[in-house]
């Protein structure tokens, strides 16, 4: 299996051609996360690939910290950007692991189709928790592949094998709920467009 780095590298291209599977659930996605912004808000972004999201987003906030392991991904965020007129957002290529981010300094915390992309997911959630503000959120779409695609364990390691695809953990949404719980958050909402549709939930820290 290829570093993940190396994956997203070679995959950012593709990536950014790619089309959203569910435009109303995307759209609904972004009208749920900006019920919760204000004009002062600064937001960060873990895994934010192209920046799509980001720059959506950013017309409504002070600032986003957009941060991904991929310099090509970030290479095709920032024209992206820059042809969008948006210039509140800094990009900046780091793991979640090397991330600095002072306790309790952003509002919001993005993590769109990241976290089950993580082997340290919980390490990750009590980073995320500590770098947000007492009721601050973090925002999260996750793919829980334990409900309905559990049959991917057999294929996605053959995939991996000829690098043709990341680290994928396989959950459930109740697990992914448990762990938010642990790491010291509260649902604020938790929503899923269908039964095998990936699990978007805002959570907040008290």
């Amino acid at each position: 299996m290829k570093p993940a780095k190396a994956f997203w590298d070679g995959a950012a291209e593709r990536y950014s051609k790619s089309k959203i599977s569910d435009q109303e659930s995307y759209e609904r996605k972004l009208e749920l996360t900006r019920a919760y912004f204000t004009p002062d808000m600064e937001l960060l972004e873990v895994g934010c690939g192209t920046g799509s999201t980001a720059i959506l987003h950013a017309p409504y906030v002070k600032h986003i910290r957009a941060t991904d392991i991929s310099e090509n991904m970030l290479t095709i965020a920032r024209e992206k950007a820059a042809a969008a007129g948006i210039t509140n957002i800094g990009f900046e290529c780091t793991s979640v692991d090397a991330l600095d981010v002072p306790d309790g300094s952003i509002d919001m915390a993005l993590a769109l189709s990241i976290l089950h992309l993580l082997p340290n997911r919980a390490e990750v959630l009590k980073t995320l928790h500590r770098a947000l503000k007492p009721g601050g959120y973090l925002v999260t779409s996750t793919v829980c592949l334990e409900d309905g695609y559990a049959f991917l364990k057999y294929i996605i390691p053959v995939l991996q094998w000829f690098g043709k695809a990341p680290y994928v953990d396989f959950l459930t949404a109740g697990e992914l709920e448990d762990e938010f719980s642990a790491a010291g958050f509260r649902v604020a909402e938790n929503w899923r467009p269908g039964p095998k549709k990936a699990v978007f939930m805002v959570l907040k820290k008290p």
